[in-house]
């Protein structure tokens, strides 16, 4: 399946890809991919390890060219490799920083890369807005690899960009830091500016994320809202744990839409209080009314993977795969 956005004459786009493809050798990374993200959005590109998602990131901030197709940024067409501009910044492959200077240092030192004013009020704010202001004078050798994320979303975050593109900007970081650079992405979202990042957790796409595009195997296999892909997860797996599993089974076996699911599924605890059904998000309000009225308490009732993960995992999982 491969469902894309319609286009919206409403909302302008910062990003407008058409069929673009990109090989290296014999290998195709990209095939055919379609692309749009509006502006004042945070757009997720998710897939499986290999699926051509850093590539897509590196077309976006013109680091490379396709070899067919067409993309446009910021409503210009790109032709070449973009040199740097303010209105686009961001990093793949982790951010380019210089581990003897100081993180005020780095800041100052790649604002002079790109020509910019090395203006020492706009590097503090920076260094505030994801939290690191107190180590501002630290050398970097010594950050986390949470800190060096933060730091390059900093060094982004310095020429105000009408679109950011970030390649697993969370990942390494305690909850602490998330929850700034969560903060600082729907900050800057809410102001206008276009985000696309990816991202191995599904957790942070559905907490940041309006819409996703998922990537398998360099193609599209899904493009649009986050709430449409999560409705087509179909029935779940959930793990319901109750005192008296016995009474509960038999609940189960007589609610529509749920069933007893006794196959082994990722993630599930085996446990003798413990049943693991599938049912659609719809039919468990009816499930646990009917518990509640049969006197069985409910101790636990979670999906085994998200909903959201359950679509992903359905959209990129190949039969070939689990050979």
């Amino acid at each position: 399946m491969h469902t894309r956005m319609p286009e919206s004459m409403d909302t302008p786009l910062a990003v407008r890809a058409r069929g673009i493809t990109r090989c290296f050798g014999d290998v195709v990374a990209l095939d055919g991919v379609d692309l749009d993200v509006a502006l004042g959005r945070i757009h997720g590109v998710v897939g499986p390890n290999g699926a051509g998602k850093t590539t897509l990131l590196g077309l976006l901030l013109g680091l490379a060219v396709t070899d067919r197709g067409t993309l446009e940024i910021l409503g210009a067409p790109v032709r070449r490799a973009l040199a740097a501009a303010n209105d686009v910044a961001g990093f793949v492959d982790g951010p380019g920083l210089y581990p003897s200077l100081t993180a005020r240092r780095n800041l100052a030192a790649l604002a002079a890369l790109r020509g910019q004013d090395r203006n020492a009020a706009g590097i503090n704010e920076a260094l505030s807005e994801v939290g690191l202001a107190d180590v501002a004078d630290d050398r970097v050798r010594g950050f986390s690899l949470g800190m060096r994320q933060r730091l390059g979303l900093a060094a982004a975050l310095l020429t105000r960009p009408r679109l950011l593109v970030l390649d697993e900007p969370v990942n390494g970081l305690d909850p602490v830091g998330k929850s700034h650079v969560h903060r600082v992405l729907t900050g800057l979202a809410a102001d206008g500016t276009a985000v696309v990042l990816s991202s191995h957790r599904m957790e942070d796409v559905d907490a940041l994320c309006s819409e996703v595009t998922i990537v398998s195997r360099g193609r599209v296999s899904f493009s649009g809202p986050v709430d449409k892909l999560r409705a087509e997860s179909g029935e779940v797996a959930y793990r319901l744990v109750t005192p008296d599993s016995g009474a509960a089974r038999e609940v189960v076996l007589a609610t529509s839409g749920v069933h007893l699911d006794d196959r082994p599924a990722v993630g599930q605890r085996a446990s003798g209080d413990a049943l693991v059904i599938r049912a659609a998000v719809e039919a468990l309000d009816e499930l646990v009314a009917r518990l509640v009225n049969a006197g069985v308490a409910v101790r636990e009732l979670a999906p085994v993977v998200s909903p959201l993960e359950a679509a992903f995992l359905a959209l990129t999982e190949h039969p070939e795969d689990s050979r």
